[in-house]
C-alpha cells in the first residue's frame, strides 16, 4: 500500500468528481492535503468529510493572484511542497466556425495558461526543496480531438507539451512533471452527453465501460509516491483502451 505519510500536496479542482476522488486516495495514503475550488459550500463539505484535510477557496482564472497563492500555501505546509496536482478546468463547447473569441480564451485561460503560472511558481519552491512533482491532469481528446472542443483539446494536448518542456528543463533538478489522461470517466461532465453518443463511444472502448473516477485516482497516486521516481515527461492513458 502506498503511504505518503508527511508528503505536503496542493490539489486543484478538488470538488469535482475527478479531484474527490484523488483526495479520497491521498487522505488514505496520509499524505497532508490542502484542496482547492471554487464552490464554498462543497468545499465546506470536504472540511467536513476529512478533517486533516486544509481547503482554501481559488479561482486559478486570477492570474494575477497565483504567486500569491503559492507563497500562503507553502507557508501553510511549513515552507514545502513535495507535490502540485493540477485538476481544475473547465470546458465551454463549441463548433469552431461558432465559436467567440472569448469561449476560446476562457478555457485557453484557465485550463493552460493558469497551469503554466502554477506550475511555474511552484517550481520555484521546489528548487529550493530539491525536490517535487508536478501532476496535470489532462483529457483522451487532447490526443484524438473532439467534436464541438477545439478550445478544450487544444487546452488538454497543450498542457502535454508544456509538461515535457518543464520536465527536460527542471529533470536534474530532481522536479519531475508528468500527465494523467483520462478517458470517458463517469462524471458529472460526462453525465451531459447524450445517450445514444455515449454507446458509440463505448463502443469504441475495448473495455467496454467508462471508467470510474477512483482509476485515475490510482494512477494520479502512484506518480505522487517514490514508485515514480524514474519517470518524467510521460503520460499514463487511463482509457479503457
Amino acid at each position: 500500500m502506498i503511504n505518503l505519510k508527511n508528503i505536503n500536496i496542493v490539489l486543484t479542482g478538488a470538488t469535482g468528481g475527478i479531484g474527490n476522488s484523488i483526495l479520497e486516495k491521498l487522505v488514505k495514503a496520509e499524505a497532508n492535503v490542502l484542496a482547492t475550488g471554487t464552490n464554498e459550500e462543497k468545499l465546506n463539505a470536504i472540511k467536513s468529510k476529512f478533517k486533516s484535510v486544509k481547503t482554501k477557496k481559488f479561482d486559478i482564472s486570477k492570474h494575477n493572484e497565483i504567486e500569491k497563492f503559492i507563497n500562503n500555501s507553502s507557508e501553510e505546509m511549513n515552507n514545502k511542497i513535495d507535490v502540485l496536482i493540477n485538476n481544475a478546468g473547465v470546458t465551454n463547447d463549441n463548433l469552431s466556425i461558432r465559436m467567440k473569441e472569448e469561449e476560446w480564451k476562457r478555457v485557453i485561460d484557465i485550463n493552460l495558461t493558469s497551469t503554466f503560472l502554477l506550475s511555474k511558481n511552484v517550481i520555484k519552491k521546489m528548487l529550493k526543496s530539491k525536490r517535487g512533482k508536478i501532476i496535470n491532469i489532462t483529457s483522451v481528446v487532447g490526443h484524438t480531438g473532439n467534436i464541438g472542443q477545439a478550445n478544450y483539446t487544444a487546452s488538454k494536448a497543450g498542457l502535454v507539451a508544456m509538461s515535457k518542456s518543464f520536465a527536460l528543463e527542471y529533470g536534474k533538478k530532481n522536479i519531475s512533471v508528468n500527465c494523467v489522461s483520462p478517458g470517458f470517466i463517469n462524471t458529472d461532465m460526462t453525465s451531459k452527453i447524450d445517450e445514444n453518443y455515449k454507446d458509440i463511444l463505448k463502443s469504441k472502448i475495448p473495455l467496454d465501460r467508462f471508467g470510474d473516477p477512483k482509476d485515475v485516482a490510482n494512477s494520479v497516486l502512484f506518480l505522487c509516491s517514490n514508485l515514480s521516481d524514474y519517470i518524467t515527461g510521460e503520460t499514463i492513458h487511463v482509457n479503457g483502451g
